[in-house]
Parts: structure tokens; sequence; C-alpha cells
């Protein structure tokens, strides 16, 4: 029997529901499964947001993968998060490099962007990756989330539960990623996008096992701890379909949507994994797994690109 004390232990979910709510929650039923079905068409029409949902999808099954040694086990010493960390950021990191600024500064000289030459798609990009971050950062303000690190943050996040704040803290973690794989198959043709799309899912491995991890050292269960962690995985798939039908929609964007996800990205590494891997005095294995997971992606893009 799992001892692990719990924060938040609300009544089943069915529980004291009136038939009025009852009646609102099938019809939210109804519109979603209506939404899914015109997306699944609009998917299967297009061949290129087909690809960008399957490679989200991965990486959202390498999530959930991830988080089933907790089941087993709640042991996982802060060295060892702190290495994943960093090993997860060193990934993303040269997936913001060589799979999204490098293509969107060759996408944006090959449309003309600002006059095509080197500095105007340096220009377009460097916008671009900027724009993503400050996104990431009104996102950050405003939605309310909690930290592992800073605790609550966030517009009226004082009055949600804790495991609401837990959960968009995490999809906001991961919607970048994402939005990343959707755009990178709009912007690279074949085995580059595939590099990018299994690079992110080789790091949603360790990254979802921290998450239930770090759950389950907050004093959620086991089994809630798992949970959260493989639903943080759905938006992926949803971002990588918000991603490649918006770029895809004009090779115009192709350039912006490639700096965007990559600086989004950046806004992660930086405000959240970097931090969260160097708090507990592990910074040089932290740097070893940044290193380790910067090799890897390079690999990966340089050979199946």
């Amino acid at each position: 029997m799992d001892e692990t004390p719990t924060l938040d232990s609300p009544p089943p979910w069915w529980r004291g529901r009136r038939p009025r709510q009852w009646l609102g929650l099938v019809i939210c039923l109804a519109g979603a499964l209506v939404l899914l079905v015109q997306s699944w068409r609009f998917v299967q029409g297009n061949q290129m947001v087909l690809n960008a949902l399957i490679g989200g999808s991965v990486a959202a099954l390498a999530t959930a993968l991830g988080t089933l040694p907790v089941l087993f086990s709640q042991r996982l010493s802060e060295r060892v998060q702190d290495s994943l960390f960093g090993f997860g950021a060193g990934v993303m990191l040269a997936a913001s490099a060589f799979s999204l600024v490098i293509p969107g500064l060759q996408a944006a000289q090959d449309a003309g962007s600002f006059g095509g030459g080197p500095w105007a798609a340096g220009a377009v990009v460097g916008i671009a990756v900027l724009l993503g971050g400050v996104v990431l950062l009104a996102m950050d303000r405003l939605l309310p989330h909690e930290h592992f690190i800073k605790g609550r943050e966030g517009a009226v996040a004082q009055k949600l539960r804790r495991t609401w704040l837990f959960v968009f803290a995490i999809a906001l973690h991961n919607l970048p990623e994402g939005v990343a794989i959707g755009v990178g198959y709009a912007g690279n043709e074949g085995m580059r996008a595939n590099a990018l799309a299994m690079g992110i899912a080789i790091q949603d491995v360790p990254e979802g096992l921290v998450v239930a991890v770090a759950l389950l050292a907050a004093g959620y269960r086991r089994a809630v701890a798992v949970g959260l962690g493989i639903a943080s995985g759905l938006v992926e798939p949803v971002g990588a379909v918000l991603g490649a039908a918006v770029v895809g929609y004009s090779a115009a964007l192709l350039p912006w949507g490639l700096g965007f996800a990559a600086g989004a990205m950046l806004f992660v590494i930086s405000h959240e994994i970097i931090p969260e891997s160097h708090r507990k005095g592990h910074e040089a294995y932290a740097t070893a797994g940044l290193m380790i997971g910067f090799v890897l992606m390079m690999v990966l893009d340089t050979a199946l690109g």
C-alpha cells in the first residue's frame, strides 16, 4: 500500500454534481468529439500536419514511458535528477540551434525577407527568437502555475488547486517542444524533421521521469504523479499540429515560425531547466548532462539531416 502523503485529497469528481452540470459536461464532451473528428479530417488531408501529429504523439508517448518507473520505485537521487535536467536542456539547446535557427536563416534568405541578404535573414530570425521568448514570458506571468522552485505564480494562482497549478506549469514547459516539432516538419524535409522529433522524444523520457518523481516528492500518490506526468505530454501533439498548420499556411511565415519556436525553447531552457538543475549544488553533473545532450542532438541532426 502506498503510504506517500497527499497534499490534495478532493472528493470524487462525480460526487455532488447537479443535472445541469451533467448536461454541461455532456455538451462539452460532445463538442470535443466533434472538434476531434473535424481535426482528424483536416489532418488526413495534409501530410505535413499528419507527420507533425505523429511526431508530437511520439514525444507524448516518450514522456509517458518515462513516468512508469515511478510506479515501482520512488527513489531517484538529486544528482541524477539534475543530470537528467541538464541532458534535456542540452538536447533542446542543440535542437534550437541546428534544427530551428539555422534552417530559419536559410529560409529567410530563400524567401528574400527584407532583401534576402544575410543581415536581413539574421534580423528576421533574431526578431522571431525574441518574440518567442516574450510570448513565453507573458504566459509565465499571466498563466496561473506553480514551479517546484519558486512556488505559485500567475494571475489568480492562489484560487486554484495545487494540482491544476502543476498541470499548467508542465504544459507551459512542454508546449514549446510541441510547437518546435510542428514547425520543424513545416520547415525541414525528411530526416532533419525526424531528427528534431526524435531528439525531443529522447529528452522527454528522462523529463517525464523527473516530473513524476518531483510530484511524488511534493506529496502526491504514485498514481497521481504518474497520471499528471503522462498528461503533461499530451500538449505536445496539440502544439505540433498548431505549429505545422500555422507555418504551413504561408511560406513567408516559415522563418518567423522557426525562430519563434527556437526562442520559446530557449526561454524554457534558461528560465526553468537550468535554474532547476543548479539549485541543489550539482552544477557539474548538470553541466555534463547538458553537454552530452547537446552533442547527442547535434549528431542526430548532422547524421539524419
